[in-house]
């Protein structure tokens, strides 16, 4: 997805999510690059607040490194990071819990608010099941003091029947956190997130909009009718990339009128759509596991 001359390409971006058996090529030149990273501080820092914070970073250090690895999960990784000050990561590369460094950067840190970031399936399978592992010898961690943002797909956890209300107090009952922060994006409309609030919503941003449409004719669903998510974002100037019919399906749940006092519409994503293939972050590395 190209809109401008090869040699003003400033990135290029790979997708999990497109249908097709290529993978999707998205080509940013610097001004839609930069756009995004600061769209991204601007909807994020409502929530970590405006200081760069300590940061955890679920996952290992070699999705980063990795340039074959590198897609849509790196990026994640990546754009994320400039809210950390000083970033460690708590797995390694064979995905084992790196106990002993998250110690000594939690003693480190002690009496700071600290981030933690991660895509929900690497969250439950590596950080999650290890830190009920080690409850169950009487040793915790704890994480009461942290915000965790978590994003990429919700397919293979709710195979297992874990909901996100079951996915946060899990973790709250092994580690005490207790701020926790879903998000709905994707590589394509990157920057443009919608962040899960206090009630547990997703709200668009300034930034982008969501509708609803019905499967027979495309038209815009009421509110609190299901329907097949529609994202916008004004972010993409170097491709075409400003409106996006996902095969997610999803409610509006309302405008103006969250308990949380944000405004603008908020919803919630129900899953995919039926037939639909695993395409998210998250659920593209959790289908190794079945």
């Amino acid at each position: 997805l190209r809109s401008i001359p090869q040699d003003a390409v400033f990135k290029t971006m790979t997708s999990s999510g497109t249908t097709g058996q290529a993978v999707s090529k998205i080509y940013l030149d610097k001004n839609t690059s930069a756009n995004q990273q600061k769209t991204l501080v601007k909807i994020v820092s409502d929530f970590t607040g405006s200081s760069r914070l300590p940061m955890i970073i679920i996952d290992c250090p070699s999705v980063v490194q990795n340039r074959v690895m590198f897609s849509a999960r790196g990026a994640g990784i990546l754009g994320f990071s400039i809210f950390g000050a000083d970033k460690t990561y708590a797995l390694d590369d064979d995905m084992r819990l790196n106990l002993e460094d998250l110690q000594v950067f939690l003693e480190k840190h002690k009496g700071k608010k600290i981030l933690l970031f991660g895509f929900t399936f690497m969250i439950w399978q590596h950080f999650y099941k290890e830190l009920l592992k080690q409850k169950e010898q009487g040793l915790t961690l704890d994480l009461s003091g942290c915000i965790l943002i978590h994003g990429g797909g919700w397919k293979k956890l709710i195979n297992e029947a874990v909901s996100p209300e079951d996915f946060r107090r899990r973790l709250k009952d092994v580690s005490g956190l207790d701020s926790i922060h879903d998000y709905y994006g994707m590589v394509e409309q990157t920057g443009s997130i919608y962040m899960e609030c206090e009630c547990g919503h997703l709200h668009a941003s300034t930034y982008s909009d969501v509708i609803m449409r019905r499967t027979k004719d495309f038209s815009v669903c009421d509110i609190g009718e299901k329907g097949i998510i529609q994202t916008i974002s004004m972010l993409p100037e170097s491709y075409p990339g400003h409106s996006l019919l996902t095969e997610d399906e999803g409610i509006l749940l309302g405008e103006d009128d969250c308990l949380c006092g944000r405004k603008g519409k908020y919803f919630k994503v129900i899953g995919r759509m039926k037939n639909a293939e695993i395409r998210g972050c998250s659920d593209t590395y959790a289908s190794k596991f079945n």
